[in-house]
C-alpha cells in the first residue's frame, strides 16, 4: 500500500478504513475505503462512492453525538473520504444494540425477523476476526481484562444513549434503527483522567436500517443478501440525513470543523492502535 502525499504513515488497513499518522501527536487520519465485505470477508466487492457516503454519514452522526454531550473519536472532517480522529486505545469489544430482532439473532434462537423486542437488547463480541468475532459476556470481558467493570458499565449506558439518540434522529427521517454496532476506545486528558469514548464509524456499515413505511433495507444486508444496490441504499440514508449536497457523490463537499474535546495527550501509541482489527459486520 503506497502512502499518498501530505499523509502520514499508513497504521492499519482494515476491510472498509485504512488508518494512518495523524499530523499532531495523539490523532490518526480515518480513511474510507469503497471496499465492502460480508461474512467475516468471505464475501467482498468495491462500490465506487461508498467510502464517500460512510465518511459523511458518520461525521454527521458523530458531530450530532458531540453537541449532545457524547464524546467520540472524531475531530473533523479532512476531505471527501478523510476524517482527523484522535488516537485511542481501542477496547477489543463490540458493543451491540438491538431494537428489533435480524441477522444473527434471530439466526440463533430460530425467530423471524421484524420482531419488536420489550427493549433494547445490549450484546457483547469480542473483535477477533480470527475466531469470528464470537458473542462474550461481561463475565468474560471482566475475567479476561477486556474491560474493567466500570468501564463496561459506561460502555453500556452510552451505548443506550446512542440508541435513544439515534433512534429519533432516523424516526424523523422515516428510518427504524434495527440495530447497531459501537466500539469504545480510552483516552486521557492532560491530568491522566480516563475518558471511555466512541471510535471507529457509525454509519450504514455497522446500522440496520430499514424503512418504516416500505421495510426496504436501507443498510450492509442489501450486500450481504443481493438485494439491490448498496450506493442506491447508503445515497437515500445521506439524502434524508441531508448530508448530500449535490446529487453526485464525487461532488460532496468536506465538513465543517468541530471543537476537540476531550483532548488527549496521553494516549496510546498509534502502532497499538493499528494492531486492532476493524470488523465491518453487525
Amino acid at each position: 500500500m503506497t502512502t499518498p502525499k501530505n499523509r502520514g504513515t499508513p497504521i492499519y488497513e482494515g476491510k472498509a478504513k485504512v488508518l494512518y499518522e495523524g499530523p499532531e501527536p495523539g490523532t490518526l487520519i480515518q480513511h474510507f475505503k469503497d471496499d465492502v465485505t460480508a461474512g467475516n470477508g468471505a464475501k467482498k466487492d468495491s462500490i465506487p462512492g461508498k467510502g464517500v457516503l460512510n465518511n459523511r454519514i458518520s461525521e454527521f452522526i458523530m458531530t450530532r453525538l458531540e453537541e449532545v454531550g457524547i464524546f467520540t473519536h472524531f475531530i473533523k472532517t479532512l476531505n471527501m473520504r478523510e476524517q482527523l480522529v484522535r488516537a485511542c486505545e481501542i477496547i477489543p469489544v463490540e458493543v451491540v444494540v438491538r431494537n428489533i430482532t435480524a441477522g444473527s439473532l434471530a439466526q440463533r434462537f430460530g425467530v423471524e425477523e421484524g420482531m419488536l423486542l420489550p427493549r433494547p437488547l445490549v450484546e457483547y463480541y469480542l473483535k477477533s476476526d480470527q475466531l469470528n468475532d464470537p458473542l462474550i459476556t461481561e463475565e468474560h470481558i471482566v475475567a479476561f481484562d477486556w474491560a474493567y467493570e466500570e468501564e463496561l458499565a459506561e460502555m453500556k449506558a452510552l451505548a443506550l444513549r446512542v440508541n435513544d439518540f439515534l433512534s429519533g434522529l432516523f424516526l424523523g427521517i422515516g428510518i427504524k434503527l434495527v440495530d447497531f454496532k459501537l466500539e469504545f476506545g480510552r483516552i486521557y486528558d492532560e491530568e491522566g483522567n480516563l475518558y471511555i469514548i466512541i471510535a471507529d464509524e457509525i454509519s450504514p456499515d455497522s446500522c440496520r436500517l430499514w424503512d418504516i413505511e416500505s421495510g426496504e433495507k436501507l443498510d450492509k444486508d442489501v450486500f450481504r443478501k443481493d438485494l439491490g444496490s448498496l450506493e442506491h441504499a447508503y445515497r437515500e440514508v445521506a439524502r434524508r440525513l441531508g448530508v448530500l449536497e449535490k446529487d453526485n457523490v464525487t461532488e460532496l463537499k468536506s465538513g465543517n470543523d468541530v471543537s476537540a474535546k476531550p483532548v488527549a495527550k496521553k494516549t496510546v501509541k498509534a502502532d497499538d492502535v493499528g494492531k486492532k482489527p476493524v470488523n465491518d459486520d453487525v
